[in-house]
């Protein structure tokens, strides 16, 4: 049972989340990518609501199961490419926080693959699910009910 409805959201709260979400969906980011983003740390987070939505929408952008139900245990697995690994050792980082910045060693990684400017924007992407993934799990919607559209 929602603790809190969509009815009871301040109106326009969930109309400026969306404008910043299509601010990163229109970035240079692969939105596989962003999406890979978005599963992790929904499941690092626990929110059942947003798993549910991001594993639908990681399905749709033609990910494969195998990578799918792997994605939990990404270290331990070969299945993710170094760039993919970057991304998420600092997705990783930034939802498990602790008292320290994060490391040269991963944003060294990044800068592979990554401008600043695409470094910025995933971090905007990795802040943006945190700030969902805490709403979902405060307002309780019930998971299962995403469709992809």
């Amino acid at each position: 049972m929602e603790r809190i409805s969509y009815q009871d959201i301040p109106q326009g709260m969930f109309e400026k989340l969306t404008d910043t979400e299509n601010f990163i969906n229109n970035s240079s980011l692969d939105m596989k990518l962003l999406e890979l983003i978005r599963t992790r740390v929904s499941q690092i987070n626990g929110c059942a609501y947003c798993v549910d939505m991001h594993n639908k929408l990681l399905k749709h952008e033609g990910e494969t199961d195998l990578r799918l139900n792997s994605l939990c245990i990404w270290e331990s697995t070969p299945y993710f490419s170094e760039k993919e690994i970057a991304v998420l050792k600092l997705t990783d980082a930034l939802t498990k926080f602790n008292d320290k910045p994060i490391s040269n060693n991963v944003f060294n990684s990044l800068l592979k693959y990554f401008d600043k400017s695409e470094i910025s924007y995933l971090t905007l992407a990795i802040a943006q699910i945190n700030t969902w993934t805490s709403l979902m799990k405060t307002f309780k919607f019930t998971p299962g009910k995403f469709e992809v559209k």
